[in-house]
């Protein structure tokens, strides 16, 4: 079983965020909700964004790192949206990671200072019309390490559509999500 830090997106630590630590957590799975808004939740997307821009993309690098200082090497991160961007940051820069899932979200590894991404297993999640994702970018990431990166779209253009209390919400597309997250971590390639 794998150790997961779960980063939640720009809504907060919801439910949803704490709904996918229980369903993994009933895996066998120990799984790490870092808060990274001090208990602060949102019901908007433009709230959110609002509070992620007051604390700084630096300031949230910061407590991210902080969330995970202290913790094994061999973790797998796992964010959604805001959370996938501090998820991804940390696989691909912190030696010793088992993994990544990234929900919503996926940026060029050249922004975290990265040349490639690295030998850590990846899988990628988004809506296939979500306006917050360019689609070249998991297309480049699976290019750039295809036996280690699966990128799976999903019909529509909700951005948070794994979120139950989300408008974007869609059950079918977030239980195939939670499905084949499952399957990544019991995989060969993470185990």
């Amino acid at each position: 079983m794998s150790t997961i830090v779960l980063f939640h997106s720009a809504l907060g630590l919801r439910p949803a965020v704490l709904d996918l630590a229980a369903a993994l957590r009933a895996d066998g799975h120990t799984v790490i909700t870092p808060d990274l808004f001090g208990g602060k939740v949102f019901d908007r997307l433009e709230d959110g964004v609002a509070e992620r821009d007051a604390i700084g993309i630096p300031g949230l690098m910061q407590r991210a790192a902080e969330a995970v200082a202290g913790l094994p090497d061999d973790l797998v991160y796992m964010g959604l949206s805001m959370g996938a961007a501090s998820a991804e940051w940390l696989a691909a820069t912190r030696p010793g990671a088992r993994g990544a899932v990234l929900l919503h979200a996926a940026l060029p590894v050249q922004a975290f200072g990265v040349d490639a991404w690295p030998d850590v297993p990846v899988q990628i999640h988004y809506a296939e019309r979500d306006p917050w994702v360019d689609p070249a970018v998991p297309a480049a990431l699976c290019d750039s390490a295809p036996e280690r990166v699966e990128v799976y779209g999903y019909p529509g253009d909700g951005h948070l559509f794994t979120d139950a209390d989300a408008p974007e919400h869609d059950a079918a597309s977030a239980a195939l999500v939670v499905q084949r997250v499952r399957a990544f971590l019991s995989s060969d390639a993470v185990c």
